[in-house]
C-alpha cells in the first residue's frame, strides 16, 4: 500500500491476536526505525524489545493492565539516552571512518558539543524524548505498511518499566508500542477539520 493509504488505515489498536509477527518482518520495521530523522544525525533513543510472555505480564500492571501488553506479539518500548557526550562522539568517530574529513566537520562538531553543553539533565531528556517520539512516527506507519498493527501507548510508570527491564538511569522508558496482529475493528478516522489545525 502506499504512504497515504498506511496513514489512513492505521489505528490504534486495543487487542491483539496473540500471534507472533516474523522475525524478518520485525527486523524490517526495525530499520524504519533506524533509519528515523533526528536532530543533528544523533538518534537519542534506545529501543527495548521484549516478547515473551512472563516480561509482559511483570508489565501488564505497570500499564493499568491495558490488554495490548500481554496480547501483542512485541513490545517495543522507545526509550530517550540522555548521554548525548557519547553520542556525539561515536557520531564523529563514524563520520570520519566514512571519509569525512575532520577540518571540514569540526564546525558542526563543535555546534553539537555547545548545544548539549548548554542544556541542563532535564533539557537533555525532554530533547532526547521529542526525538524519540520521531522514531515512534515511523513505527507505527513502518508496522501498518508491513502488514501489522500498532498501538502508541502513553499509559504506563516509566520507573516501573526501568527497574523492571533492569535499565541504567541514562536510557529512560518515554513511549511504548505494542506491534501485533489486530484483533479488534478499527473506528472510522475523526480528525479535527483542517482549519482548526492548519494556520
Amino acid at each position: 500500500m502506499n504512504f497515504e493509504e498506511v496513514v489512513m488505515k492505521r489505528y490504534a489498536t486495543k487487542s491483539f491476536d496473540g500471534k507472533m509477527i516474523d522475525e524478518t518482518k520485525v527486523n524490517k520495521l526495525l530499520e524504519l526505525i533506524r533509519y528515523s530523522a533526528s536532530s543533528f544525525n544523533l538518534q537519542p533513543w534506545k529501543v527495548k524489545i521484549v516478547k515473551d510472555r512472563q516480561t509482559k505480564e511483570k508489565l501488564s500492571p505497570l500499564s493499568w493492565n491495558q490488554p495490548q501488553i500481554t496480547t501483542c506479539s512485541h513490545l517495543l518500548i522507545f526509550c530517550a539516552e540522555t548521554e548525548v557526550k557519547e553520542l556525539i562522539d561515536k557520531l564523529e568517530k563514524q563520520m570520519l571512518a566514512a571519509g569525512a574529513e575532520k577540518e571540514k566537520i569540526a564546525n558542526y562538531i563543535k555546534m553539537m558539543r555547545d548545544f548539549e553543553a548548554g542544556m541542563t539533565p532535564e533539557q537533555r531528556l525532554i530533547w532526547a524524548q521529542k526525538q524519540a517520539y520521531i522514531a515512534l512516527g515511523n513505527a507505527i506507519n513502518g508496522a501498518k505498511a508491513l502488514g501489522f498493527d500498532s498501538c502508541p501507548m502513553e499509559g504506563f510508570d516509566p520507573k516501573g518499566y526501568a527497574r523492571e527491564l533492569g535499565l541504567p538511569a541514562h536510557i529512560v522508558p518515554t513511549v511504548v508500542c505494542p506491534i501485533g496482529f489486530a484483533n479488534d475493528k478499527p473506528m472510522a478516522k475523526m480528525r479535527f477539520d483542517a482549519k482548526d489545525i492548519i494556520a
